[in-house]
């Protein structure tokens, strides 16, 4: 079995040409949801929606690509290998009971620009709260911070601020400092890990997609598709919640061993690669928007490289670029090429037997979740 065609994209324009060439070969119904900025090539920006189901469906299989932006490329892949995975099988999804529903690159500002955060800094994955209350305070990020400002962009501030974080490490070890460093925080737009000071963008658009079109719904699996944590090549399947609810229940009866159950809280660590101890993930918040329906909300997180090390990098140097503000003159652009390279293979490894890999397993996992839901 060979990669997946869809594999050879490498911008944004060329990731929705080809899924939304798959969703009309197959039929699909699509929605464009319009992004008020334009892209790295100054391309207009949408999130699409396809649908494959038939009227009054109440089962869906749905899947969210691009919560952070660069690691997109990977669910776009799928998805739209997915589409034509259900048509080879010879599936006209619109006469089963099990509707399929596709949100192509919620952040597609971060797709585009090959970045893991939205046109905010922010980090989605933080961004999923109540702004009416306070919002979290994460003290152990305020003695991290002027390692990441503007001024330790470049030359001996940049050499010294490394060496401060590798002194850290040493002292608290590895899991402990990302741990304080990715739980998330809400004062410093300039920041790592910023959550934002009201919904973004994208949170916004989500919340109207599932209104839209979710609103009928009794029975859901969703997936949201991430890159970047755990061993290369190996797409884990995790549940990630505040607290324990009956879809977890539901997902470790379908996956067994193959499911990690990940609860959240301030101090929490894990091992997985991702942050435990971070709120506003978006699978939270799909849990509360399906409140009253039999539903599990999953993750697939697809490893890479060493994120401890490789991957820091690429998103400390992509974090500095952007931070600088300059967006031309010649020694921004060879820093922008290199910067941007890196931090696209880091989060989408060229290697076409990674992309073949995690491809084979998310569709595994996408074609269970479709026969559980049948069998309902």
């Amino acid at each position: 079995m060979s990669a997946p065609t869809a594999s050879t994209a490498t911008t944004y324009p060329q990731l929705r040409q080809q899924f939304l060439a798959a969703a009309q070969k197959h039929q699909a119904t699509l929605f464009a949801y319009p992004h008020p900025l334009k892209g790295m090539q100054g391309e207009d920006l949408f999130t699409d929606v396809a649908i494959l189901a038939k009227p009054g469906c109440k089962k869906w299989l749905v899947s969210v690509s691009g919560t952070h932006g660069v690691e997109g490329f990977y669910g776009s892949m799928c998805q739209t290998t997915y589409l034509d995975h259900l048509a080879h099988a010879g599936r006209d999804e619109r006469d089963e009971d099990v509707g399929i529903l596709m949100v192509h690159l919620i952040n597609p500002w971060g797709t585009s620009w090959l970045r893991r955060v939205n046109e905010d800094n922010i980090d989605l994955n933080r961004n999923y709260l109540d702004y009416s209350r306070p919002a979290p305070h994460n003290a152990a990020y305020e003695n991290l911070h002027p390692l990441f400002t503007k001024e330790c962009a470049t030359g001996e501030a940049r050499a010294q601020s490394e060496a401060q974080w590798q002194a850290l490490e040493k002292q608290l070890g590895a899991t402990q400092l990302k741990s304080k460093l990715e739980a998330g925080q809400y004062q410093h737009q300039d920041g790592l890990y910023f959550g934002g000071f009201a919904p973004a963008w994208s949170n916004l658009t989500l919340r109207a997609i599932v209104q839209e079109h979710l609103a009928g719904c009794t029975d859901a699996i969703s997936f949201d598709l991430h890159t970047g944590a755990g061993a290369y090549g190996h797409p884990m399947l995790l549940g990630v919640a505040e607290h324990d609810y009956p879809g977890l229940a539901d997902a470790e009866r379908i996956y067994g061993a193959w499911l990690y159950k990940i609860l959240t809280s301030p101090g929490q660590t894990t091992d997985t690669g991702i942050s435990a101890a971070a709120t506003g993930y978006t699978s939270q918040a799909m849990v509360d928007m399906m409140a009253g329906k039999r539903f599990a909300q999953l993750v697939i997180e697809c490893g890479t490289y060493d994120g401890a090390t490789l991957g820091h990098q690429a998103l400390i140097d992509d974090h500095f670029l952007h931070l600088q503000g300059e967006l031309e003159g010649e020694q921004f652009q060879r820093d922008f090429h290199r910067i941007k390279a890196a931090l696209l293979e880091f989060f989408y490894p060229s290697d076409d037997d990674w992309r073949e890999l995690v491809w084979v397993r998310t569709r595994q996992i996408f074609d269970r979740a479709r026969a559980a839901l049948a069998a309902r």
